[in-house]
């Protein structure tokens, strides 16, 4: 009967003041010692993955922030030492790209070219790592990564041009703060849309929490997204895009024989010429642009895009980059990449208009991911049953609702961070065969920066024969090593 007396009852309700909390989520942190072999010198380091919170002024904490931080040993003086906040972009991208690609000490092995080799896949010493030179904290915004909005915060909130901006740069100021690093010259490192974030970060850094940088390394670029957006209306892309379809055609031999035989800068050279002067003005015209012009923009559009004179009229004269992709080695049953447009894909439909997956990420994807989950768990013992998000689409819809009616733009916040900050240098590097944020675009971006003259040297600018992760490739991957670790010791005081 007291059995069944048990299972008859209703359960009582709980009032609502004395339900149970949920628990206060905690930082973890895991420290782990280590060495790097960089040009030839063992550098002893300390690397720190953990998780930071990030809590109102009330103290309820809002987000945990996952990171991995490398500050080396044999420093006597620490707060002297320079130290670099790096990101990716995405919007949706963990730090895992430049963290093992380029910048972090350990790198997943690649082919020369940037190819991966057969799974399983390995991680070695990165020789090109920038920790000879700098600390290295690496960032993965809210939902990416391990990092996550804490219940009952919904995780919307941080994902935005704006909101995102504020999250980053809080946790960068509670970690300089914590680690006692007010005092070092400090830098910023994003790709992609992470280049977005570093320029926005420039203002929020300097304007809401008076922290001013030395010098912030963008790579492959994007500051406005007018010059990337093929909507209708905008012909700007069209124009901007010009030079690297050149230099993917160039790299798969459907240029003409005498610009084939040429330097691939010889051939761009020419490109940007017709793309900002004959190619702008018939763009302009529109409708009102006489035959005879028409017929000769025709003529040179397939000369330096290795398409036909017949698609490029079907198109209006507007190549668009998704359209692109799958024309150039249509005849091969080939896409190439828009990430890097070295590679080659196979798609099932060989005439439909877009291509089915981008080739030049399909063969990182999986490297990068095996090799990051198991860096974490086997050599920096950090442990979480979470998945760690690559790449997610989870943070979509992205909020970019304080440029309604206009297109995103953060060039006039780095050009307002580089005045008010005239110690501010600004490092850019660019893939030519980027056809995700073109160099073209890039350029032009900083050609109407209007930065005051005295500052136009602080502005520098490398180019890559690779593509948007010009890192894979391992002759840029060693340029890049040079041009950055130049460009960290230039901008630091008393150079």
């Amino acid at each position: 009967m007291a059995d069944k007396d048990k299972r008859d009852r209703k359960p009582r309700k709980k009032d609502k003041h004395t339900q149970a909390k949920p628990p206060v989520p905690r930082e973890k942190i895991s420290k782990t010692k280590h060495t790097v072999v960089i040009g030839g010198q063992e550098i002893p380091y300390t690397a720190t993955a953990g998780t930071l919170l990030l809590k109102d002024e009330e103290g309820q904490p809002k987000a945990s922030l996952f990171y991995v931080a490398y500050t080396r040993d044999d420093v006597e003086n620490v707060a002297q030492r320079p130290i670099t906040f790096s990101f990716n972009g995405g919007p949706g991208s963990s730090s895992v790209w430049l963290h093992m690609g380029v910048v972090g000490p350990r790198r997943v092995l690649m082919d020369p070219e940037g190819n991966p080799l057969p799974p399983p896949y390995t991680l070695v010493n990165n020789e090109y790592s920038l920790l000879d030179v700098t600390d290295l904290v690496f960032i993965d915004p809210v939902s990416t990564g391990y990092s996550r909005a804490i219940p009952p915060e919904e995780a919307k909130q941080f994902h935005g041009v704006e909101q995102d901006i504020k999250s980053v740069g809080e946790f960068i100021r509670l970690y300089t703060t914590r680690a006692k690093r007010w005092a070092s010259p400090k830098f910023l490192i994003g790709e992609s849309y992470g280049t977005t974030r570093a320029a926005g970060l420039s203002g929020y850094l300097q304007n809401e929490l008076g922290m001013y940088l030395n010098g912030i390394m963008l790579v492959s670029s994007v500051l406005n997204f007018q010059s990337i957006r093929f909507d209708l209306g905008n012909d700007l892309p069209y124009i901007l895009f010009l030079p690297t379809y050149a230099a993917a055609a160039w790299f798969h031999n459907r240029l003409p024989a005498d610009l084939q035989h040429q330097e691939l800068r010889a051939v761009l050279a020419e490109v940007k010429a017709f793309a900002e002067r004959e190619y702008t003005l018939a763009l302009m015209q529109g409708a009102r642009l006489p035959d005879k012009e028409r017929r000769q923009i025709v003529t040179r559009l397939a000369r330096y895009s290795g398409l036909s004179e017949t698609y490029i009229e079907q198109t209006n004269l507007r190549i668009n980059i998704h359209r692109f992709v799958k024309e150039l080695l249509r005849d091969e049953r080939r896409t190439i990449g828009r990430f890097d447009a070295r590679f080659k894909g196979i798609d099932r439909d060989a005439a439909g208009e877009y291509h089915e997956y981008d080739p030049s990420y399909a063969i990182i994807q999986g490297a990068y991911t095996a090799m990051l989950n198991d860096y974490l768990r086997s050599e920096l013992r950090f442990k979480s049953d979470l998945p760690y998000e690559i790449l997610t689409g989870n943070v979509e819809p992205w909020d970019y609702s304080k440029f309604q009616n206009q297109y995103v733009n953060v060039a006039e916040t780095l050009r307002g961070a580089m005045t008010q900050n005239p110690f501010l240098r600004v490092f850019v590097a660019n893939g030519y065969y980027d056809l995700a944020t073109p160099f073209f675009a890039t350029e032009y971006t900083f050609d109407h920066l209007e930065l005051d003259p005295s500052l136009q040297d602080h502005v520098t600018m490398a180019y890559y024969e690779a593509g948007h992760m010009m890192y894979l490739h391992q002759p840029s991957l060693a340029k890049l090593k040079a041009d950055l670790a130049r460009f960290l010791t230039a901008a630091l005081p008393g150079r």
